[in-house]
């Protein structure tokens, strides 16, 4: 993304500031003491940039733009469509979107407008052409952000045609769309495509591939009217990179199917720091650093955090000294070639005056959180040589977002919660606490550059799927699938003939029966009293399972662990079948992490590979690499709230202290020549 520097900076609103330029000089005086570098600006400019219908007002932020480049700060230049000005609404109420009561919105909020609206594409089609050709050549213009977090659904009559037109291209027929949706049951067959609305609390629900079709749906269209937004942008003549921010486990669009249309992934970071034990928030927004990472795999940007406590959480908590530090570090260690915030500065009045900023209501150079960002401005220039590295993955784990709305909607065999994120988090926790890096891979991923893939709870197989593991596996490659998986369709539509559906040879048994557990309710997978040939070496002797038990039925795969309690007690919880030149591993139950753990640290132990960190990785710390092409980088970052001693990998200490005492909230990095270079 960046030859030889890392993004430092974040969301800047200079329009608000307009009447008061004394702050605008201090502003840029600021920023080069911090050592910023890059600021985004227009995200919500909308109304300051096109004050009346086809009346645009660029002065201003030319000006601005102007002065930044001059003190050698960059610009990414958002669009301004999350956030429509009042005049629109008003002429077009058309752009307003309308819930699932049938009921339109009045103006106001962001993204309150309905993204198939002609009107409203025209209009943003119209002012992204005019800041194309009126600042898109600017030598400090970087990077296009395409509107802001995009989200929300809108059940006006223009998207219920055009979700119609959507259902039409893939089903052709409404007799195929029946059978798809499997109508018959209660009698609601549909005579024509004119006849189908999307899901309302006033209408159907009960039909699961309706939901779930209706799901995609939105996800296309958001990723269509981002493609629209991107055309304009191209054709009114700018070549320069795009990306969006993507947000935490926001499941309403495909990222993987969005991050296609995207030169860079970007996302948004908010973390609860001191909710809790600081290793377990690390340890959930780093699976989150590797989603967006695995999107393109390559270099992402943090495209927003905060640098103090935000405003709209339940608590706005301060982060304590060195949190900022080791959040930001945290990102680059997962592939990140930026760290920025939200915002630069606080503004006055409305919804975020109170959210955390580089430069508060009091803008003197003695605040915390201003000499934090300082201090994180100069390690990110220190480190400045680690960006365009990548982070390489042997081992993967597959995460699906149509599997998961899928499991959401599926009714049974859990309805409050099926616990599929924990699923598959789990998986991802025990190779990561290896020192190994990890991809995020959806089902249409190819898996052949892995030694190990997981794919936790694939309760719905794409067609194709079963396909790529069964080549996998024949390749010599470890698969490992667990309970509920292969059960449906691409249409919610149970597969006959038994499960995983196209895979029962493969993984050398057919699941029968799945027992669904009370929250309250535990049982135990244990080690069979005579294990003879399928015993697995590191395993404990038994650990303990909830919330889902599949009874399965081996024919060639070995038994490696069983059910303790229940009247299937003795049945396999845990099986291995040879195919091919591989293996295929089922686990059958939910079970504990340090199972997990026990697990894959075995398979990864077999298969020769080793991670960053030689040794056990004390709890609590946090061990990832990136790989240049001259170098590697290796992160080190306690997340203990005590000191803690590291073994420090041979090479070059960049960042941190030398003896590996790292202090609560303290970080090493370690460069590394590689092996052809070190001779």
């Amino acid at each position: 993304m960046n030859a030889g520097y890392l993004m430092h900076g974040g969301d800047y609103n200079p329009e608000q500031w307009l009447d008061m330029p004394e702050i605008l000089e201090t502003d840029i005086e600021r920023f080069l003491e911090a050592k910023i570098n890059t600021v985004t600006l227009g995200v919500f400019s909308w109304a300051k940039l096109e004050p009346q219908e086809g009346v645009y007002r660029f002065e201003w932020l030319e000006r601005i733009i102007d002065r930044l480049y001059e003190n050698g700060i960059s610009v990414i230049l958002s669009t301004p469509s999350g956030a429509r000005p009042h005049w629109m609404a008003d002429k077009y109420p058309e752009v307003l979107r309308v819930n699932g009561m049938r009921q339109r919105n009045l103006f106001g909020d962001r993204h309150n407008h309905c993204l198939t609206s002609p009107v409203y594409r025209e209009k943003v089609r119209l002012i992204d052409t005019q800041l194309v050709k009126r600042l898109g050549g600017h030598p400090a213009v970087k990077l296009w952000h395409i509107s802001n977090e995009f989200g929300g659904e809108c059940h006006c009559p223009l998207c219920q045609e055009a979700f119609r037109n959507w259902l039409r291209k893939k089903y052709k027929t409404i007799d195929a769309l029946n059978d798809g949706w499997c109508t018959t049951f209660w009698s609601h067959t549909y005579d024509n495509f004119e006849q189908v609305e999307s899901p309302s609390p006033i209408g159907e629900r009960s039909i699961m591939a309706l939901q779930l079709d209706w799901r995609r749906f939105i996800s296309d269209q958001t990723i269509d009217f981002m493609e629209s937004e991107i055309a304009a942008i191209r054709a009114a003549g700018s070549d320069k990179p795009v990306t969006t921010n993507l947000m935490y486990k926001f499941w309403d669009i495909d990222y993987f199917k969005m991050a296609e249309k995207l030169d860079i992934a970007s996302w948004d970071n908010y973390p609860t720091w001191h909710k809790c034990e600081e290793w377990e928030t690390a340890r959930d927004t780093a699976f989150w650093h590797d989603v967006i990472y695995s999107l393109k795999k390559k270099p992402f940007l943090l495209m927003e955090s905060c640098p103090g406590a935000t405003n709209w959480q339940s608590v706005s908590k301060l982060k304590k000294p060195g949190m900022l530090e080791a959040a930001s570090l945290q990102s680059i260690a997962h592939g990140a070639d930026g760290a920025m915030y939200f915002q630069m500065r606080k503004s006055r009045g409305s919804q975020e005056k109170f959210h955390g900023a580089v430069l508060d209501h009091y803008d003197g150079r003695e605040v915390r959180t201003f000499r934090e960002v300082c201090a994180t401005g100069k390690m990110l220039e220190t480190l400045g040589e680690v960006a365009g590295a990548r982070t390489q993955a042997n081992v993967a784990v597959v995460y699906d977002w149509e599997n998961h709305w899928a499991l959401e909607g599926s009714c049974g065999p859990r309805n409050e919660n099926m616990h599929y994120m924990e699923s598959v988090e789990k998986s991802w926790r025990a190779f990561r606490r290896m020192g190994l890096n990890v991809d995020i891979v959806n089902q249409k991923s190819s898996l052949e550059q892995y030694r190990i893939v997981a794919a936790p709870m694939q309760y719905l197989f794409h067609d194709g799927f079963a396909d790529r593991i069964r080549k996998f596996v024949e390749n010599g490659g470890t698969f490992v699938l667990t309970y509920w998986s292969g059960v449906v369709d691409e249409n919610d539509r149970c597969f006959l003939g038994g499960r995983p559906h196209g895979l029962m040879d493969v993984f050398g048994l057919r699941a029968e029966e799945i027992d669904g557990l009370y929250d309250w309710e535990e049982n135990r997978i244990c080690r069979p009293e005579n294990a003879g040939t399928g015993k697995i070496e590191g395993l404990k002797e038994q650990y303990r399972c909830q919330y889902l038990c599949d009874l399965v039925k081996p024919s060639t795969a070995e038994t490696l662990m069983v059910y303790g309690d229940d009247f299937y007690a003795g049945t396999p919880a845990l099986t291995v079948n040879h195919y091919g030149a591989g293996k295929a591993y089922y686990i059958c139950a939910d079970a504990e992490q340090s199972f997990y753990d026990d697990f894959y640290r075995t398979l990864v132990r077999e298969s020769g590979m080793t991670g960053a960190y030689e040794g056990e990785i004390p709890e609590g710390v946090e061990v990832t690499s990136r790989s240049g092409e001259q170098a590697d980088y290796v992160f080190i970052q306690n997340y203990n709230r005590f000191e803690t001693q590291v073994k420090l990998p041979g090479g070059e200490i960049l960042f941190g202290p030398a003896d590996g005492k790292l202090k609560p909230l303290e970080s090493v990095v370690v460069k590394r020549k590689k092996a052809q270079d070190a001779l």
